[in-house]
């Protein structure tokens, strides 16, 4: 993720009020980012950062560490595809906007992708993982109708990339909000 740097603050004020947060407040900042409790302390733990790169670098790190258990906890936090209720309940405002382009979708795609979202569980043994952001709800049926004739090992595989993805996403998206109240 350290190539991922659209976030590009006008001043440091958004990394410093992050820098700046209260241990517990860091911990569930990060956590909103990445599901994972082992990548949300460590992430915490880690501060300060320099920069968006030098955080990014951090994510990078932390992430390539965590094992099958710290994934798994990580895809249980984000809500299904085309799951809009649990969307805004469970995911927040990011994981609501992030799956805007199953908004538009038809009543037969939506209903495909909740019939794949469960097919795709029962075969793998954990939640459809993708970066949704910018996507269509025709194009993420494709991708789950494409990976669900994977194995397990390359699943798993495919969806702790996309996670991390997401993360970076959600990092520069914190760091959004945080200079925006930060100014």
């Amino acid at each position: 993720l350290s190539g991922l740097q659209a976030f590009n603050p006008m001043s440091s004020k958004a990394m410093d009020a992050l820098n700046r947060m209260p241990p517990e407040d860091a911990f569930a900042a990060f956590k909103a980012c990445c599901g994972s409790t082992k990548y949300a302390k460590a992430m915490a733990d880690g501060r300060p950062y320099k920069d968006l790169g030098s955080l990014l670098a951090a994510s990078d790190q932390v992430w390539s560490k965590c094992e099958y258990s710290d994934i798994m906890e990580a895809f249980s936090a984000h809500p299904r595809i085309g799951d809009s209720k649990a969307a805004s309940q469970h995911g927040g405002k990011w994981a609501s906007n992030e799956q805007k382009g199953m908004n538009t979708a038809s009543q037969d795609v939506a209903s495909a992708m909740t019939a794949g979202n469960q097919e795709y569980e029962q075969k793998m043994g954990f939640r459809y993982i993708v970066c949704a952001t910018g996507k269509s709800a025709e194009e993420m049926l494709d991708i789950l109708k494409n990976r669900i004739k994977n194995s397990q090992e390359v699943e798993l595989s495919n969806g702790a990339k996309e996670q991390h993805k997401i993360t970076g996403l959600r990092l520069n998206k914190l760091l959004a909000d945080l200079g925006s109240s930060s100014l």
